[in-house]
C-alpha cells in the first residue's frame, strides 16, 4: 500500500510540469523580435523583412 501511495504522490507531483513540457514545445511564442527583425510565424523565428 505505501509503494502505491508514493507513486500516486510522485505523479500528481510531476503532472504540472509535463503539461508544461508539452504546451510549451508546441506553442512556443516570442512576443519580441531584435531591432529591425520581424516575427515570421511560418518559420516560428525572427527574420529581416524584405522590401
Amino acid at each position: 500500500m505505501k509503494t502505491k501511495t508514493a507513486l500516486a504522490a510522485l505523479v500528481l507531483a510531476f503532472a504540472p510540469a509535463f503539461a508544461y513540457a508539452e504546451c510549451s514545445s508546441a506553442h512556443e511564442v516570442t512576443m519580441s523580435c531584435a531591432d529591425g527583425k520581424v516575427w515570421d510565424a511560418k518559420t516560428a523565428s525572427c527574420i529581416t523583412p524584405t522590401g
